[in-house]
């Protein structure tokens, strides 16, 4: 796969839109749902929200596996959406 070296300067959106349209749409809904579990996991801090936590967790886990399977780059950490 070739990656390609982003320029420092922002991307005109017909560029972004050309880039967004090479990567499949299963793994913008991936993405979209692993950033999404990961802003839930950070609301889920009291242990009577475990069972929530936990939950989030496992579909970030999945979100997780198909991101990863595209490139291991987009995986998407707990702590690390915001």
């Amino acid at each position: 796969m070739i990656t390609l070296q982003l320029p420092a300067v922002p991307v005109p959106d017909r560029v972004a839109d050309l880039i967004g349209q090479q990567i499949p749409e299963r793994v913008l809904q991936a993405e979209v749902e692993a950033v999404n579990q990961a802003y839930n996991i950070s609301l889920c801090r009291s242990p009577r929200y475990a069972e929530a936590r936990e939950y989030a967790l496992g579909d970030l886990a999945r979100a997780n596996k198909i991101l990863a399977a595209f490139d291991p780059r987009f995986i998407v950490r707990a702590g690390g959406a915001a």
